[in-house]
């Protein structure tokens, strides 16, 4: 299986540094959380994977390689950015057949990818009319549709229920459990704790932890009467880092 590896990616928007030097890499086998402040780098470093953003420096590799090298990327790595881009006119299926064509792939791995997404009785439905949970859905099985060693999702949990959440959980772990490197950034820390093995915290465009999850709490845990959340790890991470101050009580 292939990895995902981000090497000292630096980037501007005019005078602002969006990235500075991030650096990490995604392994096989295993969930990375990719968590952090608003501004702090995640979307714009999941674009230059994608190559829909350019970097003056550093490298975005997709099993050594640069996405847009990669005849069919599809199969080699599935995202989900943003669960409204969407052509509401479509159908689910139709969604989906528009994907697979464009990567050689035929309409029976489409059906696989819906009934992995419980969506098979929506399939001929509007998407228009999805809920962000649906949406959220069919998001992730267009990143399937290639079958790809590699998954990147932003913000999966948004807009899902309990059931929804629950199913998310343990989907997640299914894709690492089969050998893929699997990236989910989140604003959840709840959720990051419960499904993620690994976490990256990134601040003002850089990574400012890369480590086991178990290994942070365990840490954070040292001398307190009561065990720490990954929620005090990510809090006290990124306390001068993030764009507006916190409320005292």
């Amino acid at each position: 299986m292939s990895s995902l590896t981000i090497t000292g990616l630096r980037k501007r928007y005019g005078r602002t540094l969006a990235l500075d030097g991030m650096t990490f890499t995604v392994r096989p086998g295993v969930v990375t959380g990719f968590a952090g402040p608003n501004g702090a780098g995640k979307s714009t470093t999941m674009r230059v994977v994608l190559g829909l953003d350019a970097v003056e420096e550093g490298t975005a590799l997709i099993g050594g390689k640069p996405y847009r090298s990669l005849r069919y990327p599809l199969r080699h790595v599935g995202s989900l950015l943003d669960a409204a881009a969407l052509h509401p006119a479509r159908s689910a299926r139709n969604h989906l057949l528009w994907l697979a064509r464009s990567q050689g792939l035929g309409a029976r791995r489409v059906d696989e990818v819906l009934e992995l997404a419980g969506l098979t009785t929506v399939a001929r439905r509007r998407v228009g009319g999805f809920s962000l949970g649906m949406r959220q859905r069919l998001g992730i099985a267009a990143a399937l549709l290639g079958d790809p060693p590699i998954v990147m999702l932003d913000e999966p949990f948004n807009g899902m229920d309990p059931d929804g959440i629950i199913w998310m959980r343990g989907f997640l772990r299914s894709l690492a459990a089969q050998g893929r490197a699997v990236l989910v950034s989140s604003h959840l820390m709840h959720e990051v704790q419960g499904t993620a093995d690994h976490l990256v915290v990134a601040g003002r465009g850089r990574v400012i932890a890369d480590a086991g999850v178990a290994d942070l709490i365990a840490a954070a845990s040292t001398g307190r009467t009561a065990r720490a959340t990954l929620e005090d790890v990510y809090l006290e991470l990124t306390r001068d880092a993030v764009e507006f101050g916190r409320v005292s009580r």
